[in-house]
């Protein structure tokens, strides 16, 4: 109960306030008009299909308030967002009696419809001064309650709101479902809704936390897979420095005797290892272009995840990005553009290294610079436009509007393009530069045949346990508040286990790499690429295991929805990896050859 002094204090907090209503700035008078907007309705174990609101064939409130749509950021487009006025006319700080909004009678129809939405759970979303807002349609009969003989679903057709306010700001919002009448031809509907305006000493900074599950996300258990991860880091440090400081140094000492020592010369004839391949080690690799597009477009991936990754978690000071919708989905689209230029440095810089000025006139560098700017978007553009396909075929509000895909095709044309084109003829000229510690040997060294465990089919599925290892339990988490309607707010986890993750990565990378060299297999800028790449694989498996294990997602849309965007995940956490683990192993490679002598 609210004591009458709080009351009291908090109307005439809101009598004095002066500012006009307006949800940019979530300030209201007393009689301000307070818009609530239905938002989209759909099966509430399956996230992905959801529809307009109105698809459901409610009656449309007779109130006299237009049902007019809200224009929409292109982030709260691009995540399916669909926002219309309800047509509820609630004004701040005055309660509301019991009201009927409208009446319809049930026909077959629309029995039939009510009646498979209840069975299948449909949930609506709602919001007021952009507080989201959830309900159920209806529910089935569960054994209380007033029984009917020809049906056990049932609709709710009154809304009762509870609006907390302090001073001139809305701070909390509950809906209570009630009234719940037979879905069957023939019934008589009367929906209607009441409102009550309670007065409260909760903070406006702070509303948002009730949606914070933190009894989830802070679990034991979270804390205990960063520590896990943490003692894998140091393990994977100690096995590399072990590589590093004792076996290296056990080769050094046989690589390096003296000249004029015949018989350890007719040693190192003789031996095998990764000094035998000197000559071979640092030659351009196949698919030179591809793979220098693919290495560009990682390092980009890098540099969005930890730039959006940091204004997440900055966002005390610029708010939320889960308190705003499509804040996030338009953060990563500013940081692609934005970062389009690093993707072009690091493509044309890696291409260039493999080429002296006297075989400039020999490279294809233009080739590289336009796999380098269609690679990620083409990826994207393939996975989305399917999905989209699927999104018009069953008339969903996930469906892209054409002004959305507009716009994003004059971000890539006007910015992303621009910038790729920039970098790379920055990077051809700035960080091209060859210092490779080993000349090139004009014939290729033929690759003996190896141990078993040595072979490339085998060193890349083992690679990436490790690293996958170090990051599933924070791809539950994460899984859960993208499939499961939860927040996701701990971004200081989620960038601490990508630190970790990329730690791990290079470890494993440079022992798969240091495997596969003293096998004298030479193709080693590729193997480590795709071992540390590997790593996206075991995601994408355990998505389909979360799928069958942890959801109750059915039906073909949202099955194709659930893995064309884990599919379009892997794909991009497999560039992104890829290019952790190549860089460690390039990084590897180029200091234990420096350290040699080689004719």
């Amino acid at each position: 109960m609210t004591c009458p002094w709080t009351r009291a204090a908090a109307y005439t907090a809101l009598l004095a306030s002066v500012a006009w209503a307006n949800e940019d700035t979530h300030t209201y008078k007393v009689g301000e008009k307070v818009n609530l907007w239905v938002n989209k309705v759909g099966p509430y174990h399956n996230p992905q299909e959801t529809y307009e609101y109105f698809k459901l064939p409610y009656c449309k409130p007779e109130l006299g308030v237009a049902l007019k749509k809200k224009a929409l950021s292109m982030g709260e487009q691009l995540e399916g967002h669909d926002l219309t006025n309800s047509g509820y006319a609630l004004k701040f700080g005055q309660d509301v009696a019991p009201t009927k909004l409208c009446s319809q009678q049930l026909d077959r129809e629309t029995s039939l419809v009510f009646a498979a939405a209840v069975e299948v759970h449909y949930w609506y979303q709602m919001y007021l001064d952009d507080l989201p807002i959830w309900g159920m349609v209806g529910e089935k009969y569960q054994g209380e309650g007033k029984a009917d003989k020809d049906t056990d679903k049932f609709l709710f057709t009154h809304r009762r709101l509870s609006i907390a306010f302090n001073g001139p700001r809305i701070v909390e919002v509950n809906l209570t479902s009630e009234n719940l009448q037979p879905i069957k031809p023939g019934t008589q509907l009367d929906f209607s809704y009441s409102v009550k305006w309670v007065p409260t000493v909760k903070t406006f900074e702070g509303r948002f936390e009730r949606y914070l599950d933190y009894n989830f996300f802070e679990h034991q258990i979270h804390w205990f897979s960063i520590f896990n991860s943490f003692m894998m880091v140091i393990f994977l440090c100690g096995l590399v420095s072990l590589i590093l400081l004792r076996t290296l140094r056990n080769d050094y000492a046989r690589y390096t005797r003296d000249d004029d020592d015949l018989e350890g010369l007719d040693r190192v004839g003789e031996d095998s290892g990764w000094k035998q391949v000197h000559g071979d080690v640092f030659r351009r690799p196949s698919h030179l272009e591809l793979f220098s597009a693919a290495v560009g477009t990682g390092w980009q991936l890098i540099v969005i995840v930890l730039a959006a990754g940091l204004f997440a978690i900055l966002g005390e000071f610029h708010g939320e990005v889960y308190e705003e919708r499509g804040e996030l989905v338009t953060t990563f689209i500013v940081c692609y553009a934005l970062s389009s230029a690093v993707a072009g440095y690091a493509s044309g810089g890696f291409y260039k290294q493999f080429f002296s000025p006297l075989d400039e006139k020999n490279s294809n560098w233009q080739r590289t610079m336009i796999t380098t700017v269609l690679l990620l978007p083409c990826t994207v553009g393939v996975i989305v436009s399917c999905l989209n396909c699927v999104a018009w075929y069953y008339d969903t509000s996930n469906m892209m509007h054409l002004g959305a895909l507009i716009k994003i095709f004059a971000i890539w044309l006007f910015v992303s393009l621009p910038l790729v084109v920039g970098g790379t003829l920055v990077g051809r000229h700035v960080g091209g530069k060859g210092d490779f510690p080993c000349r090139t040997n004009t014939i290729p060294r033929p690759i003996p045949s190896g141990p078993w465990y040595t072979a490339p089919l085998v060193v890349i599925p083992l690679t990436g346990i490790l690293p996958f290892g170090s990051i599933f339990i924070e791809m539950y988490f994460i899984f859960t508040s993208f499939w499961n309607y939860k927040f996701y707010y701990v971004y200081g986890f989620m960038m601490l286990v990508f630190c970790i993750l990329m730690v791990v990565s290079v470890c494993t990378t440079i022992v798969a790499t240091y495997f596969i060299l003293n096998a004298e297999n030479y193709h080693w800028q590729w193997i480590s690429f795709l071992s540390s790449g590997s790593t996206a694989v075991y995601v994408f498996l355990y998505s389909v295991y979360y799928f069958f294990w942890k959801t109750k997602m059915s039906g073909f849309l949202q099955c194709v929805f659930y893995f064309g965007y884990m599919g379009l995940f892997s794909v991009t956490f497999f560039l992104l990896c890829g290019t952790i683990g190549q860089a460690g192993a390039s990084s590897f490679v180029k200091r234990i050859y420096r350290n040699i002598k080689s004719d």
